[in-house]
């Protein structure tokens, strides 16, 4: 068995913070065992193998030398540094200066004259000659011998060196023997042309020195054996998680929700509108598993206005048909109040009352929603979060539907689970679609159905990328739309000023519209507002009765105004793809053409730059959300960064596509051979977070 990190384990170097021992340095790095120590595997690796003479050391190259100190001493200019400098006493001239910006007294202590130091780090010129800034340095004797590996380098956290992550990592390496064995069988690892992973830990760990080129650019590029093992037991690891999980639901019973098809049949005839092949194909896929047994765990994904909310809506018709409860949860109290009075709107008349719960519900209103949903009274529950929290009871619970559900956190979804949902039947719904990388790998244990086809009439948006200095253009453009009878979103990220972020704010821009456009009616939304002001607001809006609606991005999802034909980004260089994709959606509804302008401010960052000319070539959300997920990496797409859910360490979702669909492949194979090394390698990578990658 793994043992535990405990605090006494290395020492820590002087001058630790306060109250933060070394056990919590180290879970700070989510590094709990010693079994983590093992996978902790290094950022770069240093060359401490070879020795540069002093008189041989020059600028611009990053060495490693030697040499005695001469002086030590604190200046206070231009801030308080330590400055030591070293010489090499055989000959006169080769000399060294080291500056210290953070140290302690023991450090200038360690470094009187006469110590011989070893140092390392990037030489450049300085005052008095040449200096290393913060090198590593340790004292030595003269004839120390040099190490014969490369020198590792660790991801670390504050107060936490790289000597003491050395020492752990090592013993750790030379521990128990069952810290390196194999999980996989002798067979897969064969078949697989993989290293073993002892050999390819420990290569990782300390590589040879003097690789060659093509050996260093593998390494670095993380296209080396070792590194191909480690990232295919990651992925390995991540898909036995989740086929786990889809079989553990597979044995978990739901209520069979069959219907009667006579409420679904109403709203299609009520609806206005016929759904379009992909709408029809993904409501008999959930139809379908309404009907069974076992819990539905299903994705519906769609591209903005591809029509998911009446599939939805139809699903939960079906459970309600079933003499069953249905919660549908969005992230923001905006959208779950449009889905809200959409809902009711298409509901009204067929004897489905719809309760509304959020944050903002009045106490006496939401304690006669809370006893009619308690009662089974009202089948159909919207809200936000707010409606899983203590207190709410939905004792009849058949259906769940969590829209924009990569919104929510991690301890949300768990949350929703202990409300009977994980016997319940669950649709997740999402406007951002996922990438095939994706799907394979964070989302293998849903299934997902896609309307891949927008309903008919509905044009590209055209989009502009049009600088700030031609800002009085776009104003008269607004201006002349909306005299022919058109209504603009004007959208900014910001609700009042930042001295942080020099950004156009909502307050103002609505100022500066309602002046410069005094003919039209220039309306106000944001988050702050409260609800009943918001609503009133988009009703005026929705009324034609507001030209043009000044926002924040409280309007990127669920805001569906037809005559709305033309979307003002404001410094659309700070959003994010998928809120630029979102936002863009909401203009092309209707039957006039529709543009969608993203005002920037120069100069624009690179990435910023990347952003936009994706967002300018692509309508297509698939592109988009691929690109995005490029740009931006599995954790910031998925928004869950901060939200506890174990992201890959080392797979690339891009580059290693040929090896998530071999360790799929491996996955299904161990769990139908060896139960016992599927646990095992679930064990060592995952530990005791195998819950939430199963969230």
């Amino acid at each position: 068995m793994a043992r535990d990190v405990r605090p006494d384990q290395g020492a820590v170097k002087p001058g630790k913070p306060a109250g933060r021992g070394l056990a919590d340095q180290l879970a700070r790095l989510g590094l709990t065992r010693d079994a983590d120590l093992v996978l902790h595997l290094p950022l770069r690796y240093e060359d401490h193998t070879r020795l540069v003479p002093l008189a041989s050391v020059a600028a611009g190259l990053s060495v490693q030398t030697e040499g005695v100190v001469v002086n030590t001493d604190i200046q206070y200019r231009p801030r308080r540094q330590l400055v030591t400098l070293i010489a090499d006493p055989e000959v006169r001239e080769a000399q060294l200066v080291l500056r210290f910006f953070t140290f302690y007294p023991s450090q200038q202590k360690a470094l009187q004259p006469g110590q011989r130091v070893r140092v390392f780090g990037d030489v450049r010129p300085g005052y008095y000659g040449l200096e290393m800034v913060h090198p590593n340095w340790k004292a030595i004797t003269e004839g120390a011998p040099l190490p014969d590996r490369l020198t590792p380098v660790y991801p670390t956290t504050a107060g936490l060196g790289q000597e003491t992550l050395r020492k752990l990592v090592a013993r750790a390496l030379t521990g128990s023997p069952a810290l390196l064995a194999d999980t996989l069988p002798e067979a897969l690892v064969a078949r697989r042309k993989l290293w073993p992973f002892a050999d390819a830990v420990r290569y990782l760990h300390a590589p040879p020195p003097r690789l060659t080129q093509s050996q260093q650019r593998a390494l670095d590029a993380r296209t080396h054996p070792a590194w191909t093992r480690l990232k295919f037991d990651e992925l390995l690891a991540q898909q036995l998680s989740l086929k786990a999980h889809r079989k553990a639901r597979a044995q978990r019973r739901a209520p069979v929700l069959t219907g009667t098809g006579t409420l679904t049949q109403r709203l299609v005839e009520r609806a206005g509108f016929k759904l379009t092949r992909a709408q029809e194909r993904a409501w008999r896929e959930i139809a379908q598993d309404l009907k069974r047994a076992t819990p539905m765990q299903r994705l519906l994904q769609g591209d903005v206005g591809s029509g998911k909310t009446i599939v939805a809506a139809l699903a939960a018709l079906q459970a309600i048909e079933s003499g069953k409860q249905v919660a549908f949860m969005a992230p923001t109290e905006i959208l779950a109040e449009q889905h809200y009075r959409k809902l009711a709107a298409w509901l009204d008349g067929l004897d489905v009352p719809v309760a509304w719960l959020s944050g903002s519900v009045p106490a006496k209103q939401r304690r006669k929603a809370l006893a009619a949903l308690a009662s089974g009274e009202i089948a159909f529950a919207v809200g936000t979060h707010a409606l899983f929290q203590e207190g709410v009871e939905i004792p009849h619970l058949g259906l769940a539907i969590v829209d924009e559900q990569h919104r929510f956190g991690v301890a949300q979804r768990l949350a929703l689970r202990g409300k009977g949902v994980a016997e319940a039947h669950q649709l997740m719904m999402s406007a951002t679609p996922i990438p095939r990388t994706l799907a394979m790998t964070f989302y293998a244990d849903l299934d997902v159905s896609a309307i891949d086809e927008m309903p008919p009439g509905r044009a590209p948006v055209a989009t502009r990328l049009v600088s700030q200095r031609r800002r009085q253009e776009i104003v008269s453009f607004v201006g002349k739309q909306c005299a022919a009878g058109r209504q603009a979103y004007w959208v900014c990220p910001l609700i009042e000023e930042s001295e942080k972020l020099e950004l156009q704010t909502a307050v103002a821009l609505h100022a500066e519209l309602t002046q410069a456009l005094p003919d039209l009616r220039v309306g106000l939304l944001h988050g702050r507002m409260k609800p009943d002001e918001k609503a009133a607001t988009m009703a005026a809006f929705v009324a034609g009765e507001t030209h043009v609606l000044v926002a924040t991005t409280v309007i990127e999802v669920g805001v569906d105004v037809p005559n709305a034909s033309l979307m003002v980004i404001e410094h659309a260089e700070r959003f994010g793809l998928s809120q630029l994709h979102q936002l863009r959606g909401r203009v092309g509804r209707g039957a006039a053409e529709s543009t969608c302008v993203l005002l920037f401010e120069e100069p624009v960052g690179d990435v910023a730059k990347l952003r936009l000319k994706v967002i300018f070539e692509h309508h297509d959300g698939f592109e988009i959300a691929r690109q995005d997920l490029v740009i931006r990496g599995p954790g910031e797409f998925l928004g869950a960064r901060q939200s506890g859910v174990p992201l890959l360490r080392f797979a690339d979702l891009e580059r290693d596509v040929a090896l998530i669909e071999q360790a799929r492949d491996a996955a299904e194979a161990l769990l139908a051979k060896d139960p016992a090394a599927a646990q095992a390698h679930l064990e060592r990578w995952l530990g005791g977070r195998a819950e939430f990658i199963k969230a």
